[in-house]
This record gives structure tokens, sequence and C-alpha cells, in this order.
């Protein structure tokens, strides 16, 4: 029987309780193993682990699981050799496999031990075989396929209910539509051959950012993500990838990474590297030095005399002529003159603004947007200028630049979300920022004070911008010191 048709005859059953749902933060509190081996149950095993952290209440309440239970048990370090004795050779089966999968690649690391399996994800499996049906979290397949659990979201009760699936789906299914369904998504996971053996083990579950080089070098693409080993297997691995990433992974040659404490990090040196890298495959970033922004002049009811067809109310200004004072009084970012007139006349057709009074169309009497009933008449004395003044500054009022909330430079502190990495080791990054420009990411005192001594930045990054207003807003509670009181004391 032909490699596509076969079923796996090696498969290790597993599911894992956990302290929460992110695997860099997490840790497993109880782990559930079924091993077959040619279709035969050959053993059971499990173990409840001590997670060396609180058991949050909620997570309490869903698995039963509490601080004293697991008060005794074994830490993983101990637990590491068995398990992964247990999982040798075998196909790695889970429901929603990845959340399992990258929980123990994560303990392993931790535990200084590597881990990599094929994996079968029983979700993946439900939805390619019975894609009729909307629902397939384990309660649904259980319901539909009339299985039972008597240890319901605990880690062997689970597990026996992925062994119990697996052996009706072998009953009732042709062995070749089962086979074909089992390759297809262990096919999904695997990296191209012409990449290093070591990659899929190497590559963390955490944050932070990635290029793909090509032949000689070439630089092909460069991204970020909250877990980079889920984004280069979302690029790189077959199955049913999109055809631009085939034809991607079919000349990547070459992966590296720069972890990241958490996602402003990954956010920041992902803007950085686009604009300075230009890689082949990325839609590629207009230059900052082309950024403008829509600053608005005084209202017309105080310029004596001033006519509709004289100068703008509203102009596009390169935001680099600008002091930085002077921006909080404009409006929008934009990567060029063109982008923001766009925008403007956008708004302007959307709240019935006159193009004319805006200084966007020319010509004597009514503007056209009058004529077709989508202007109030500021053209031609019917809606008083004072008034359509107001409410442009009430259509602009969204968009309306950010102060800088900061004294000045400061280095801000991010932490991975329970205050340790992916593989154990306390760790943060400290990213310098002036007024909405990013200078680097430091991560010594060293790297530190040379940040904090380099040149003022000499133009307004419009990506940093979007980038720091989104996050933090997102975040009120932030880690920062004033770099002006570090250079002082390094020079006192």
């Amino acid at each position: 029987m032909a490699a596509a048709e076969e079923l796996p005859q090696d498969l290790a059953f597993v599911d894992l309780e956990t302290t929460g749902g992110n695997a860099a933060y997490d840790r497993i509190t109880e782990i559930g193993i079924l091993r077959v081996t040619n279709g035969e149950l050959v053993e059971e095993w499990s173990s409840l682990v001590n997670p060396e952290c609180p058991i949050p209440p909620h997570i309490e309440a869903f698995t039963g699981i509490n601080d004293g239970m697991v008060a005794e048990a074994p830490r993983f370090a101990e637990l590491a050799s068995t398990v992964r004795e247990k999982l040798r050779d075998a196909v790695f089966v889970a429901h929603n496999a990845r959340f399992d999968y990258s929980f123990l690649r994560s303990e392993f690391a931790k535990a200084d031990m590597s881990f990599t399996a094929p994996v079968l994800c029983t979700v993946k499996l439900s939805r390619r075989l019975f894609p009729e049906f909307v629902r397939h979290n384990l309660d649904a397949v259980m319901e539909r396929n009339g299985l039972t659990c008597d240890a319901r979201h605990r880690a062997l009760g689970d597990a026996r209910v992925l062994h119990d699936f697996w052996s009706k789906l072998r009953r009732d299914l042709p062995h070749l539509e089962l086979a074909s369904a089992v390759q297809t998504i262990l096919a999904a996971q695997r990296l191209p051959a012409h990449l290093p053996p070591g990659l899929a083990e190497d590559l963390p579950e955490g944050p932070g950012v990635y290029r793909f080089f090509g032949e000689d070098g070439v630089l092909l693409y460069v991204g970020k993500s909250n877990s980079l080993r889920s984004a280069v297997y979302g690029h790189l691995a077959g199955g049913e990838a999109h055809p631009k990433d085939r034809r991607l992974a079919s000349l990547v040659r070459r992966v590296d990474w720069v972890p990241t404490a958490g996602e402003l990090g990954a956010m920041l040196r992902e803007a950085e590297w686009l604009k300075e890298q230009k890689p082949l495959y990325n839609r590629h970033a207009k230059s900052s030095a082309q950024a403008c922004t829509l600053r608005v002049g005084a209202p017309r009811a105080t310029l004596a005399g001033a006519r509709l067809n004289g100068a703008p109310l509203v102009e596009a200004v390169p935001i680099d002529q600008l002091e930085p004072q002077e921006l909080t009084q404009c409006f929008g970012v934009f990567h060029s003159e063109r982008d923001a007139r766009k925008a403007l006349i956008d708004i302007a057709r959307a709240r019935e603004l006159c193009l004319k009074a805006l200084g966007l169309e020319d010509g004597a009497g009514s503007c056209f947007a009058y004529q077709v009933g989508k202007c109030r008449g500021a053209c031609v004395g019917k809606e008083p200028l004072i008034l359509h003044d107001t409410r442009l500054q009430l259509a602009l009022s969204s968009l309306k630049l950010k102060a800088w909330p900061f004294p000045g430079r400061i280095g801000l502190r991010e932490r991975p979300a329970r205050g340790y990495t992916s593989d154990g080791t306390p760790d943060s990054d400290v990213h310098v920022l002036d007024h909405w420009t990013y200078l680097g990411t430091a991560h010594t005192e060293e790297e530190l004070a040379a940040l904090g001594a380099a040149a003022a930045p000499c133009a307004f990054d419009v990506d940093v911008y979007r980038i720091l207003v989104r996050y933090l807003s997102n975040h009120p509670k932030l880690n920062w010191h004033d770099m002006r009181d570090r250079a002082r004391v390094s020079h006192s």
C-alpha cells in the first residue's frame, strides 16, 4: 500500500490540563497519555504536575484541579524523561493539538530538553471528514459519535475520548478515506525538505519577528507573531497553504528570528526591518520622509475678505516641516500628500462638507456636490462658513494627532505576560522611544545607555506612531522611566 494510503501505526493520544491558554507563560497541571501500536492500546499513563505557580480560580472551577492537589506532585522537569519516552517515535494526537503540543515543547525547553513529533489534530480531522457540521469541539464530537467520558476536563479522561473517536473512525470509515485525511493533515505540519533539518525543533512558541531568506541570502519576507512557531509553519508548511505561501516556501532557504518579550517589541522591530531591509514579498512600506498630516488654518469668519477660492482652509503638510508642538494641532498621519487629500475628500463626502470651501475644487458657482445634493451649500452662502468650519473640526476630531504623553525620551519596559519567557528565564525588553520615534530595544545596561545618548530622531515615523498610539490605548499601566534622568546620573 502506498504511503499516502497508510495509517500511522504508532500513536500517542495526549491531553493536558494547564493554568491558562498561553504556552509561553502558563504551565501544565496534568498529563494524560494513551499509547497505541498497530491498532492496539498498549499503555495508559497520567500524572498531576506541580506547575510551580498558583492555579487561577476559573481554571480550578473548569478542571477541578486545585493548588492542594498539585502541591506534592512532581514538577515537569522531574517527569520530562518519562514523558518523552512515552511519546517517542509516535504521532502526537490531540484535540486542538497545537495547544497541547506547544505546551509540551515549552515545558521541555524549560527542562533543557528538545522535543518534536508529527502532529495529528483531531479537530482538523473531524472538520475534514465531516465538513457538514459546524461544531467540532470535543463535546460536539462526543455527542455526534455516541462517546462518553467519566472524567471530562481531566487529562486521562479526555485522552481516552480521543482514542475512542479514533477507534470509531477506523471501524466506520473506508480505510482509504481515513488514511487520505490523516496524511493530508500530517503533511501540513512538515516544513520543506530543503530547509535545515533542525528548524522545526528550534522554532520558539513565544512572540517575535522572523525573516525568510532565499538563494544567495536574498531577503524574501519579514513578519511578526505572538507565536513564532505557528507563524513560520503557517507560511512554510504544506497542506492547504495559500498559493502565495506555497511559492514562498519553495524559495526559502534560511529562516532566522528574534524573540521579543511581547507584542510591542515584535511590532516595532518588524516596522524597522521593513523600512530598512525592503524584503521582496512584503508590501513595500512608503518612506516616512513623505509623511503628511492635515493642518487646519484659521476659521474663515476671521479672514477678512477671504474668498472661497483663496488659500485652502485645510492643507496637507509634510510632517518633517513641523515642530513637535505643532503636530498636536494637526489631524491624521498619511504616507503621502495624495493619501492625505484622498482622506480629506472621503471625509468631506461622508459629512456633506464643501470641497470648494476646503480648497479642493476650483471654479465659479456651486461645487459639484451641491448640485447633486451632497453639500449643504457653503459654496453658495446657504450654510454659514463658521458652521461649516465647526462641522469640519468635528469630522476631523477622531484623527487629531496625540501629544507625546511623556516628558521626553523614555525607556519603556515590556515583560512577558507572566514574567518569564518560553524557556523559563526571567527577561524583559526596554524600548527607547522619543516623540513617537523608535530608537531601539535594549537588553543590557550598556545598550540602554547607548540608546539614551543617541542623537535625537530627525523624522516623525508614521508606522511607529500608529503602533504606539494603539498600544498605549490598550495598556494604560506602563513601566517606563525618563531617559533624561539616566543621562543626568551618568554625567554626574
